[in-house]
């Protein structure tokens, strides 16, 4: 897997990917209710926050969202392996 910059994608990309992640994912936020714009704009915060990545797996040869806690462990267990 290797890490995507966000910024470096066209914005109709971007916005692509973010949609599709978060009707894949069925995002829980709670008894509030968000449209799917303001959804879009909290992941893109995130990434720009660098709290969430946007990885490449080039196996899969598909996009995904990870949490950077979660890129950082799969990188501990790939070491260990």
């Amino acid at each position: 897997m290797m890490e995507v910059p966000a910024a470096n994608l066209a914005p109709e990309t971007l916005r692509a990917i973010i949609e599709s992640y978060i009707v894949r994912e069925g995002t829980d936020y709670g008894e509030a209710d968000y449209s799917l714009d303001n959804k879009v704009d909290q992941v893109k915060r995130q990434l720009e926050r660098g709290e969430v990545l946007l990885m490449w797996d080039e196996v899969l040869e598909s996009c995904n969202l990870i949490t950077k806690a979660q890129w950082q462990r799969y990188l501990a267990e790939s070491k260990a392996e």
